[in-house]
């Protein structure tokens, strides 16, 4: 039997990395579990996210998970070491893979990035001490933006709503001159249209498909299983299965399952 993929994220987001570990690994199984009775994580306290994460986790590794990808930004954020001292598989977040990919871009231009971010993500600093590590003359600035989480659940990507939040949050920013724009929460490259109106010349960087990315080092596609992907929430697989399609650009979402998380 080959080895498979666990992706979890508090909602659909993580849909982003589950699309690129598609590409990646074209009729290979993997399980996602959107946690969506509890979404969204980013405005929960750090021990919320935590526990949160830990039953994530521990129901992917009761259904085979051989690596769990932590698609969500706030968990990556606040829980990632929880997750790993804990977790019987290897676990991969999304602040190290995205924050090595814009540390790149920024060293060869003006070592410039920003950070978009849930208000969890942000406050926890995990951004900034990955890219410091990294190279510690990259100045970094940092933007919570709420709303974002909440546009893209209810499929309000582009027009009049997310083009107001977007200048809310990101028109002060024009003018720093950013490298690289890290997408710090896999909910956003979904807004990614509006983002890059205001950081023309910058380098989005998606941090689920980098999450992907670094999975694919792990696992090989031969290494993967053979099968179809399996779909779990927490609440409302309806509502799931509707955005799944427009997130995933597919149908074939009848087996979504509803689970009780709280009893992982």
């Amino acid at each position: 039997m080959g080895k498979t993929v666990g992706i979890f994220d508090s909602g659909l987001g993580g849909l982003t990395a589950a699309g690129e570990f598609e590409k990646l690994f074209p009729g290979k199984r993997y399980i996602y579990f959107g946690d969506t009775a509890r979404v969204p994580y980013g405005t929960k306290s750090a021990e919320t996210i935590r526990r949160y994460a830990l039953q994530d986790s521990a129901f992917l590794c009761a259904h085979g998970a051989s690596v769990v990808i932590a698609a969500c930004g706030t968990v990556s954020a606040n829980a990632i070491d929880a997750l790993k001292a804990s977790c019987p598989v290897p676990v991969i977040g999304v602040v190290e893979p995205a924050a090595e990919k814009a540390a790149s871009v920024a060293a060869s231009g003006r070592g410039r990035v920003v950070l978009l971010g849930t208000a969890a993500t942000v406050k926890s600093g995990a951004y900034e001490r990955a890219i410091a590590a990294i190279d510690p003359r990259i100045a970094v600035k940092s933007v919570a933006c709420p709303m974002f989480v909440p546009l893209v659940e209810n499929g309000y990507t582009s027009g009049y709503a997310a083009e107001f939040f977007a200048n809310e949050y990101l028109g002060l920013l024009k003018s720093f001159g950013a490298d690289a724009v890290i997408l710090g929460c896999t909910h956003y490259p979904h807004l990614s249209g509006v983002i890059g109106s205001f950081f023309e010349g910058s380098v989005l960087v998606d941090s689920g498909r980098e999450a992907a990315a670094a999975a694919a080092r792990l696992i090989s596609p031969e290494e993967a299983e053979d099968g179809e992907a399996e779909f779990y929430v927490s609440d409302s697989p309806e509502s799931f299965k509707r955005l799944a399609s427009v997130f995933l650009k597919r149908d074939a979402f009848e087996g979504v399952k509803c689970i009780d998380i709280e009893g992982y």
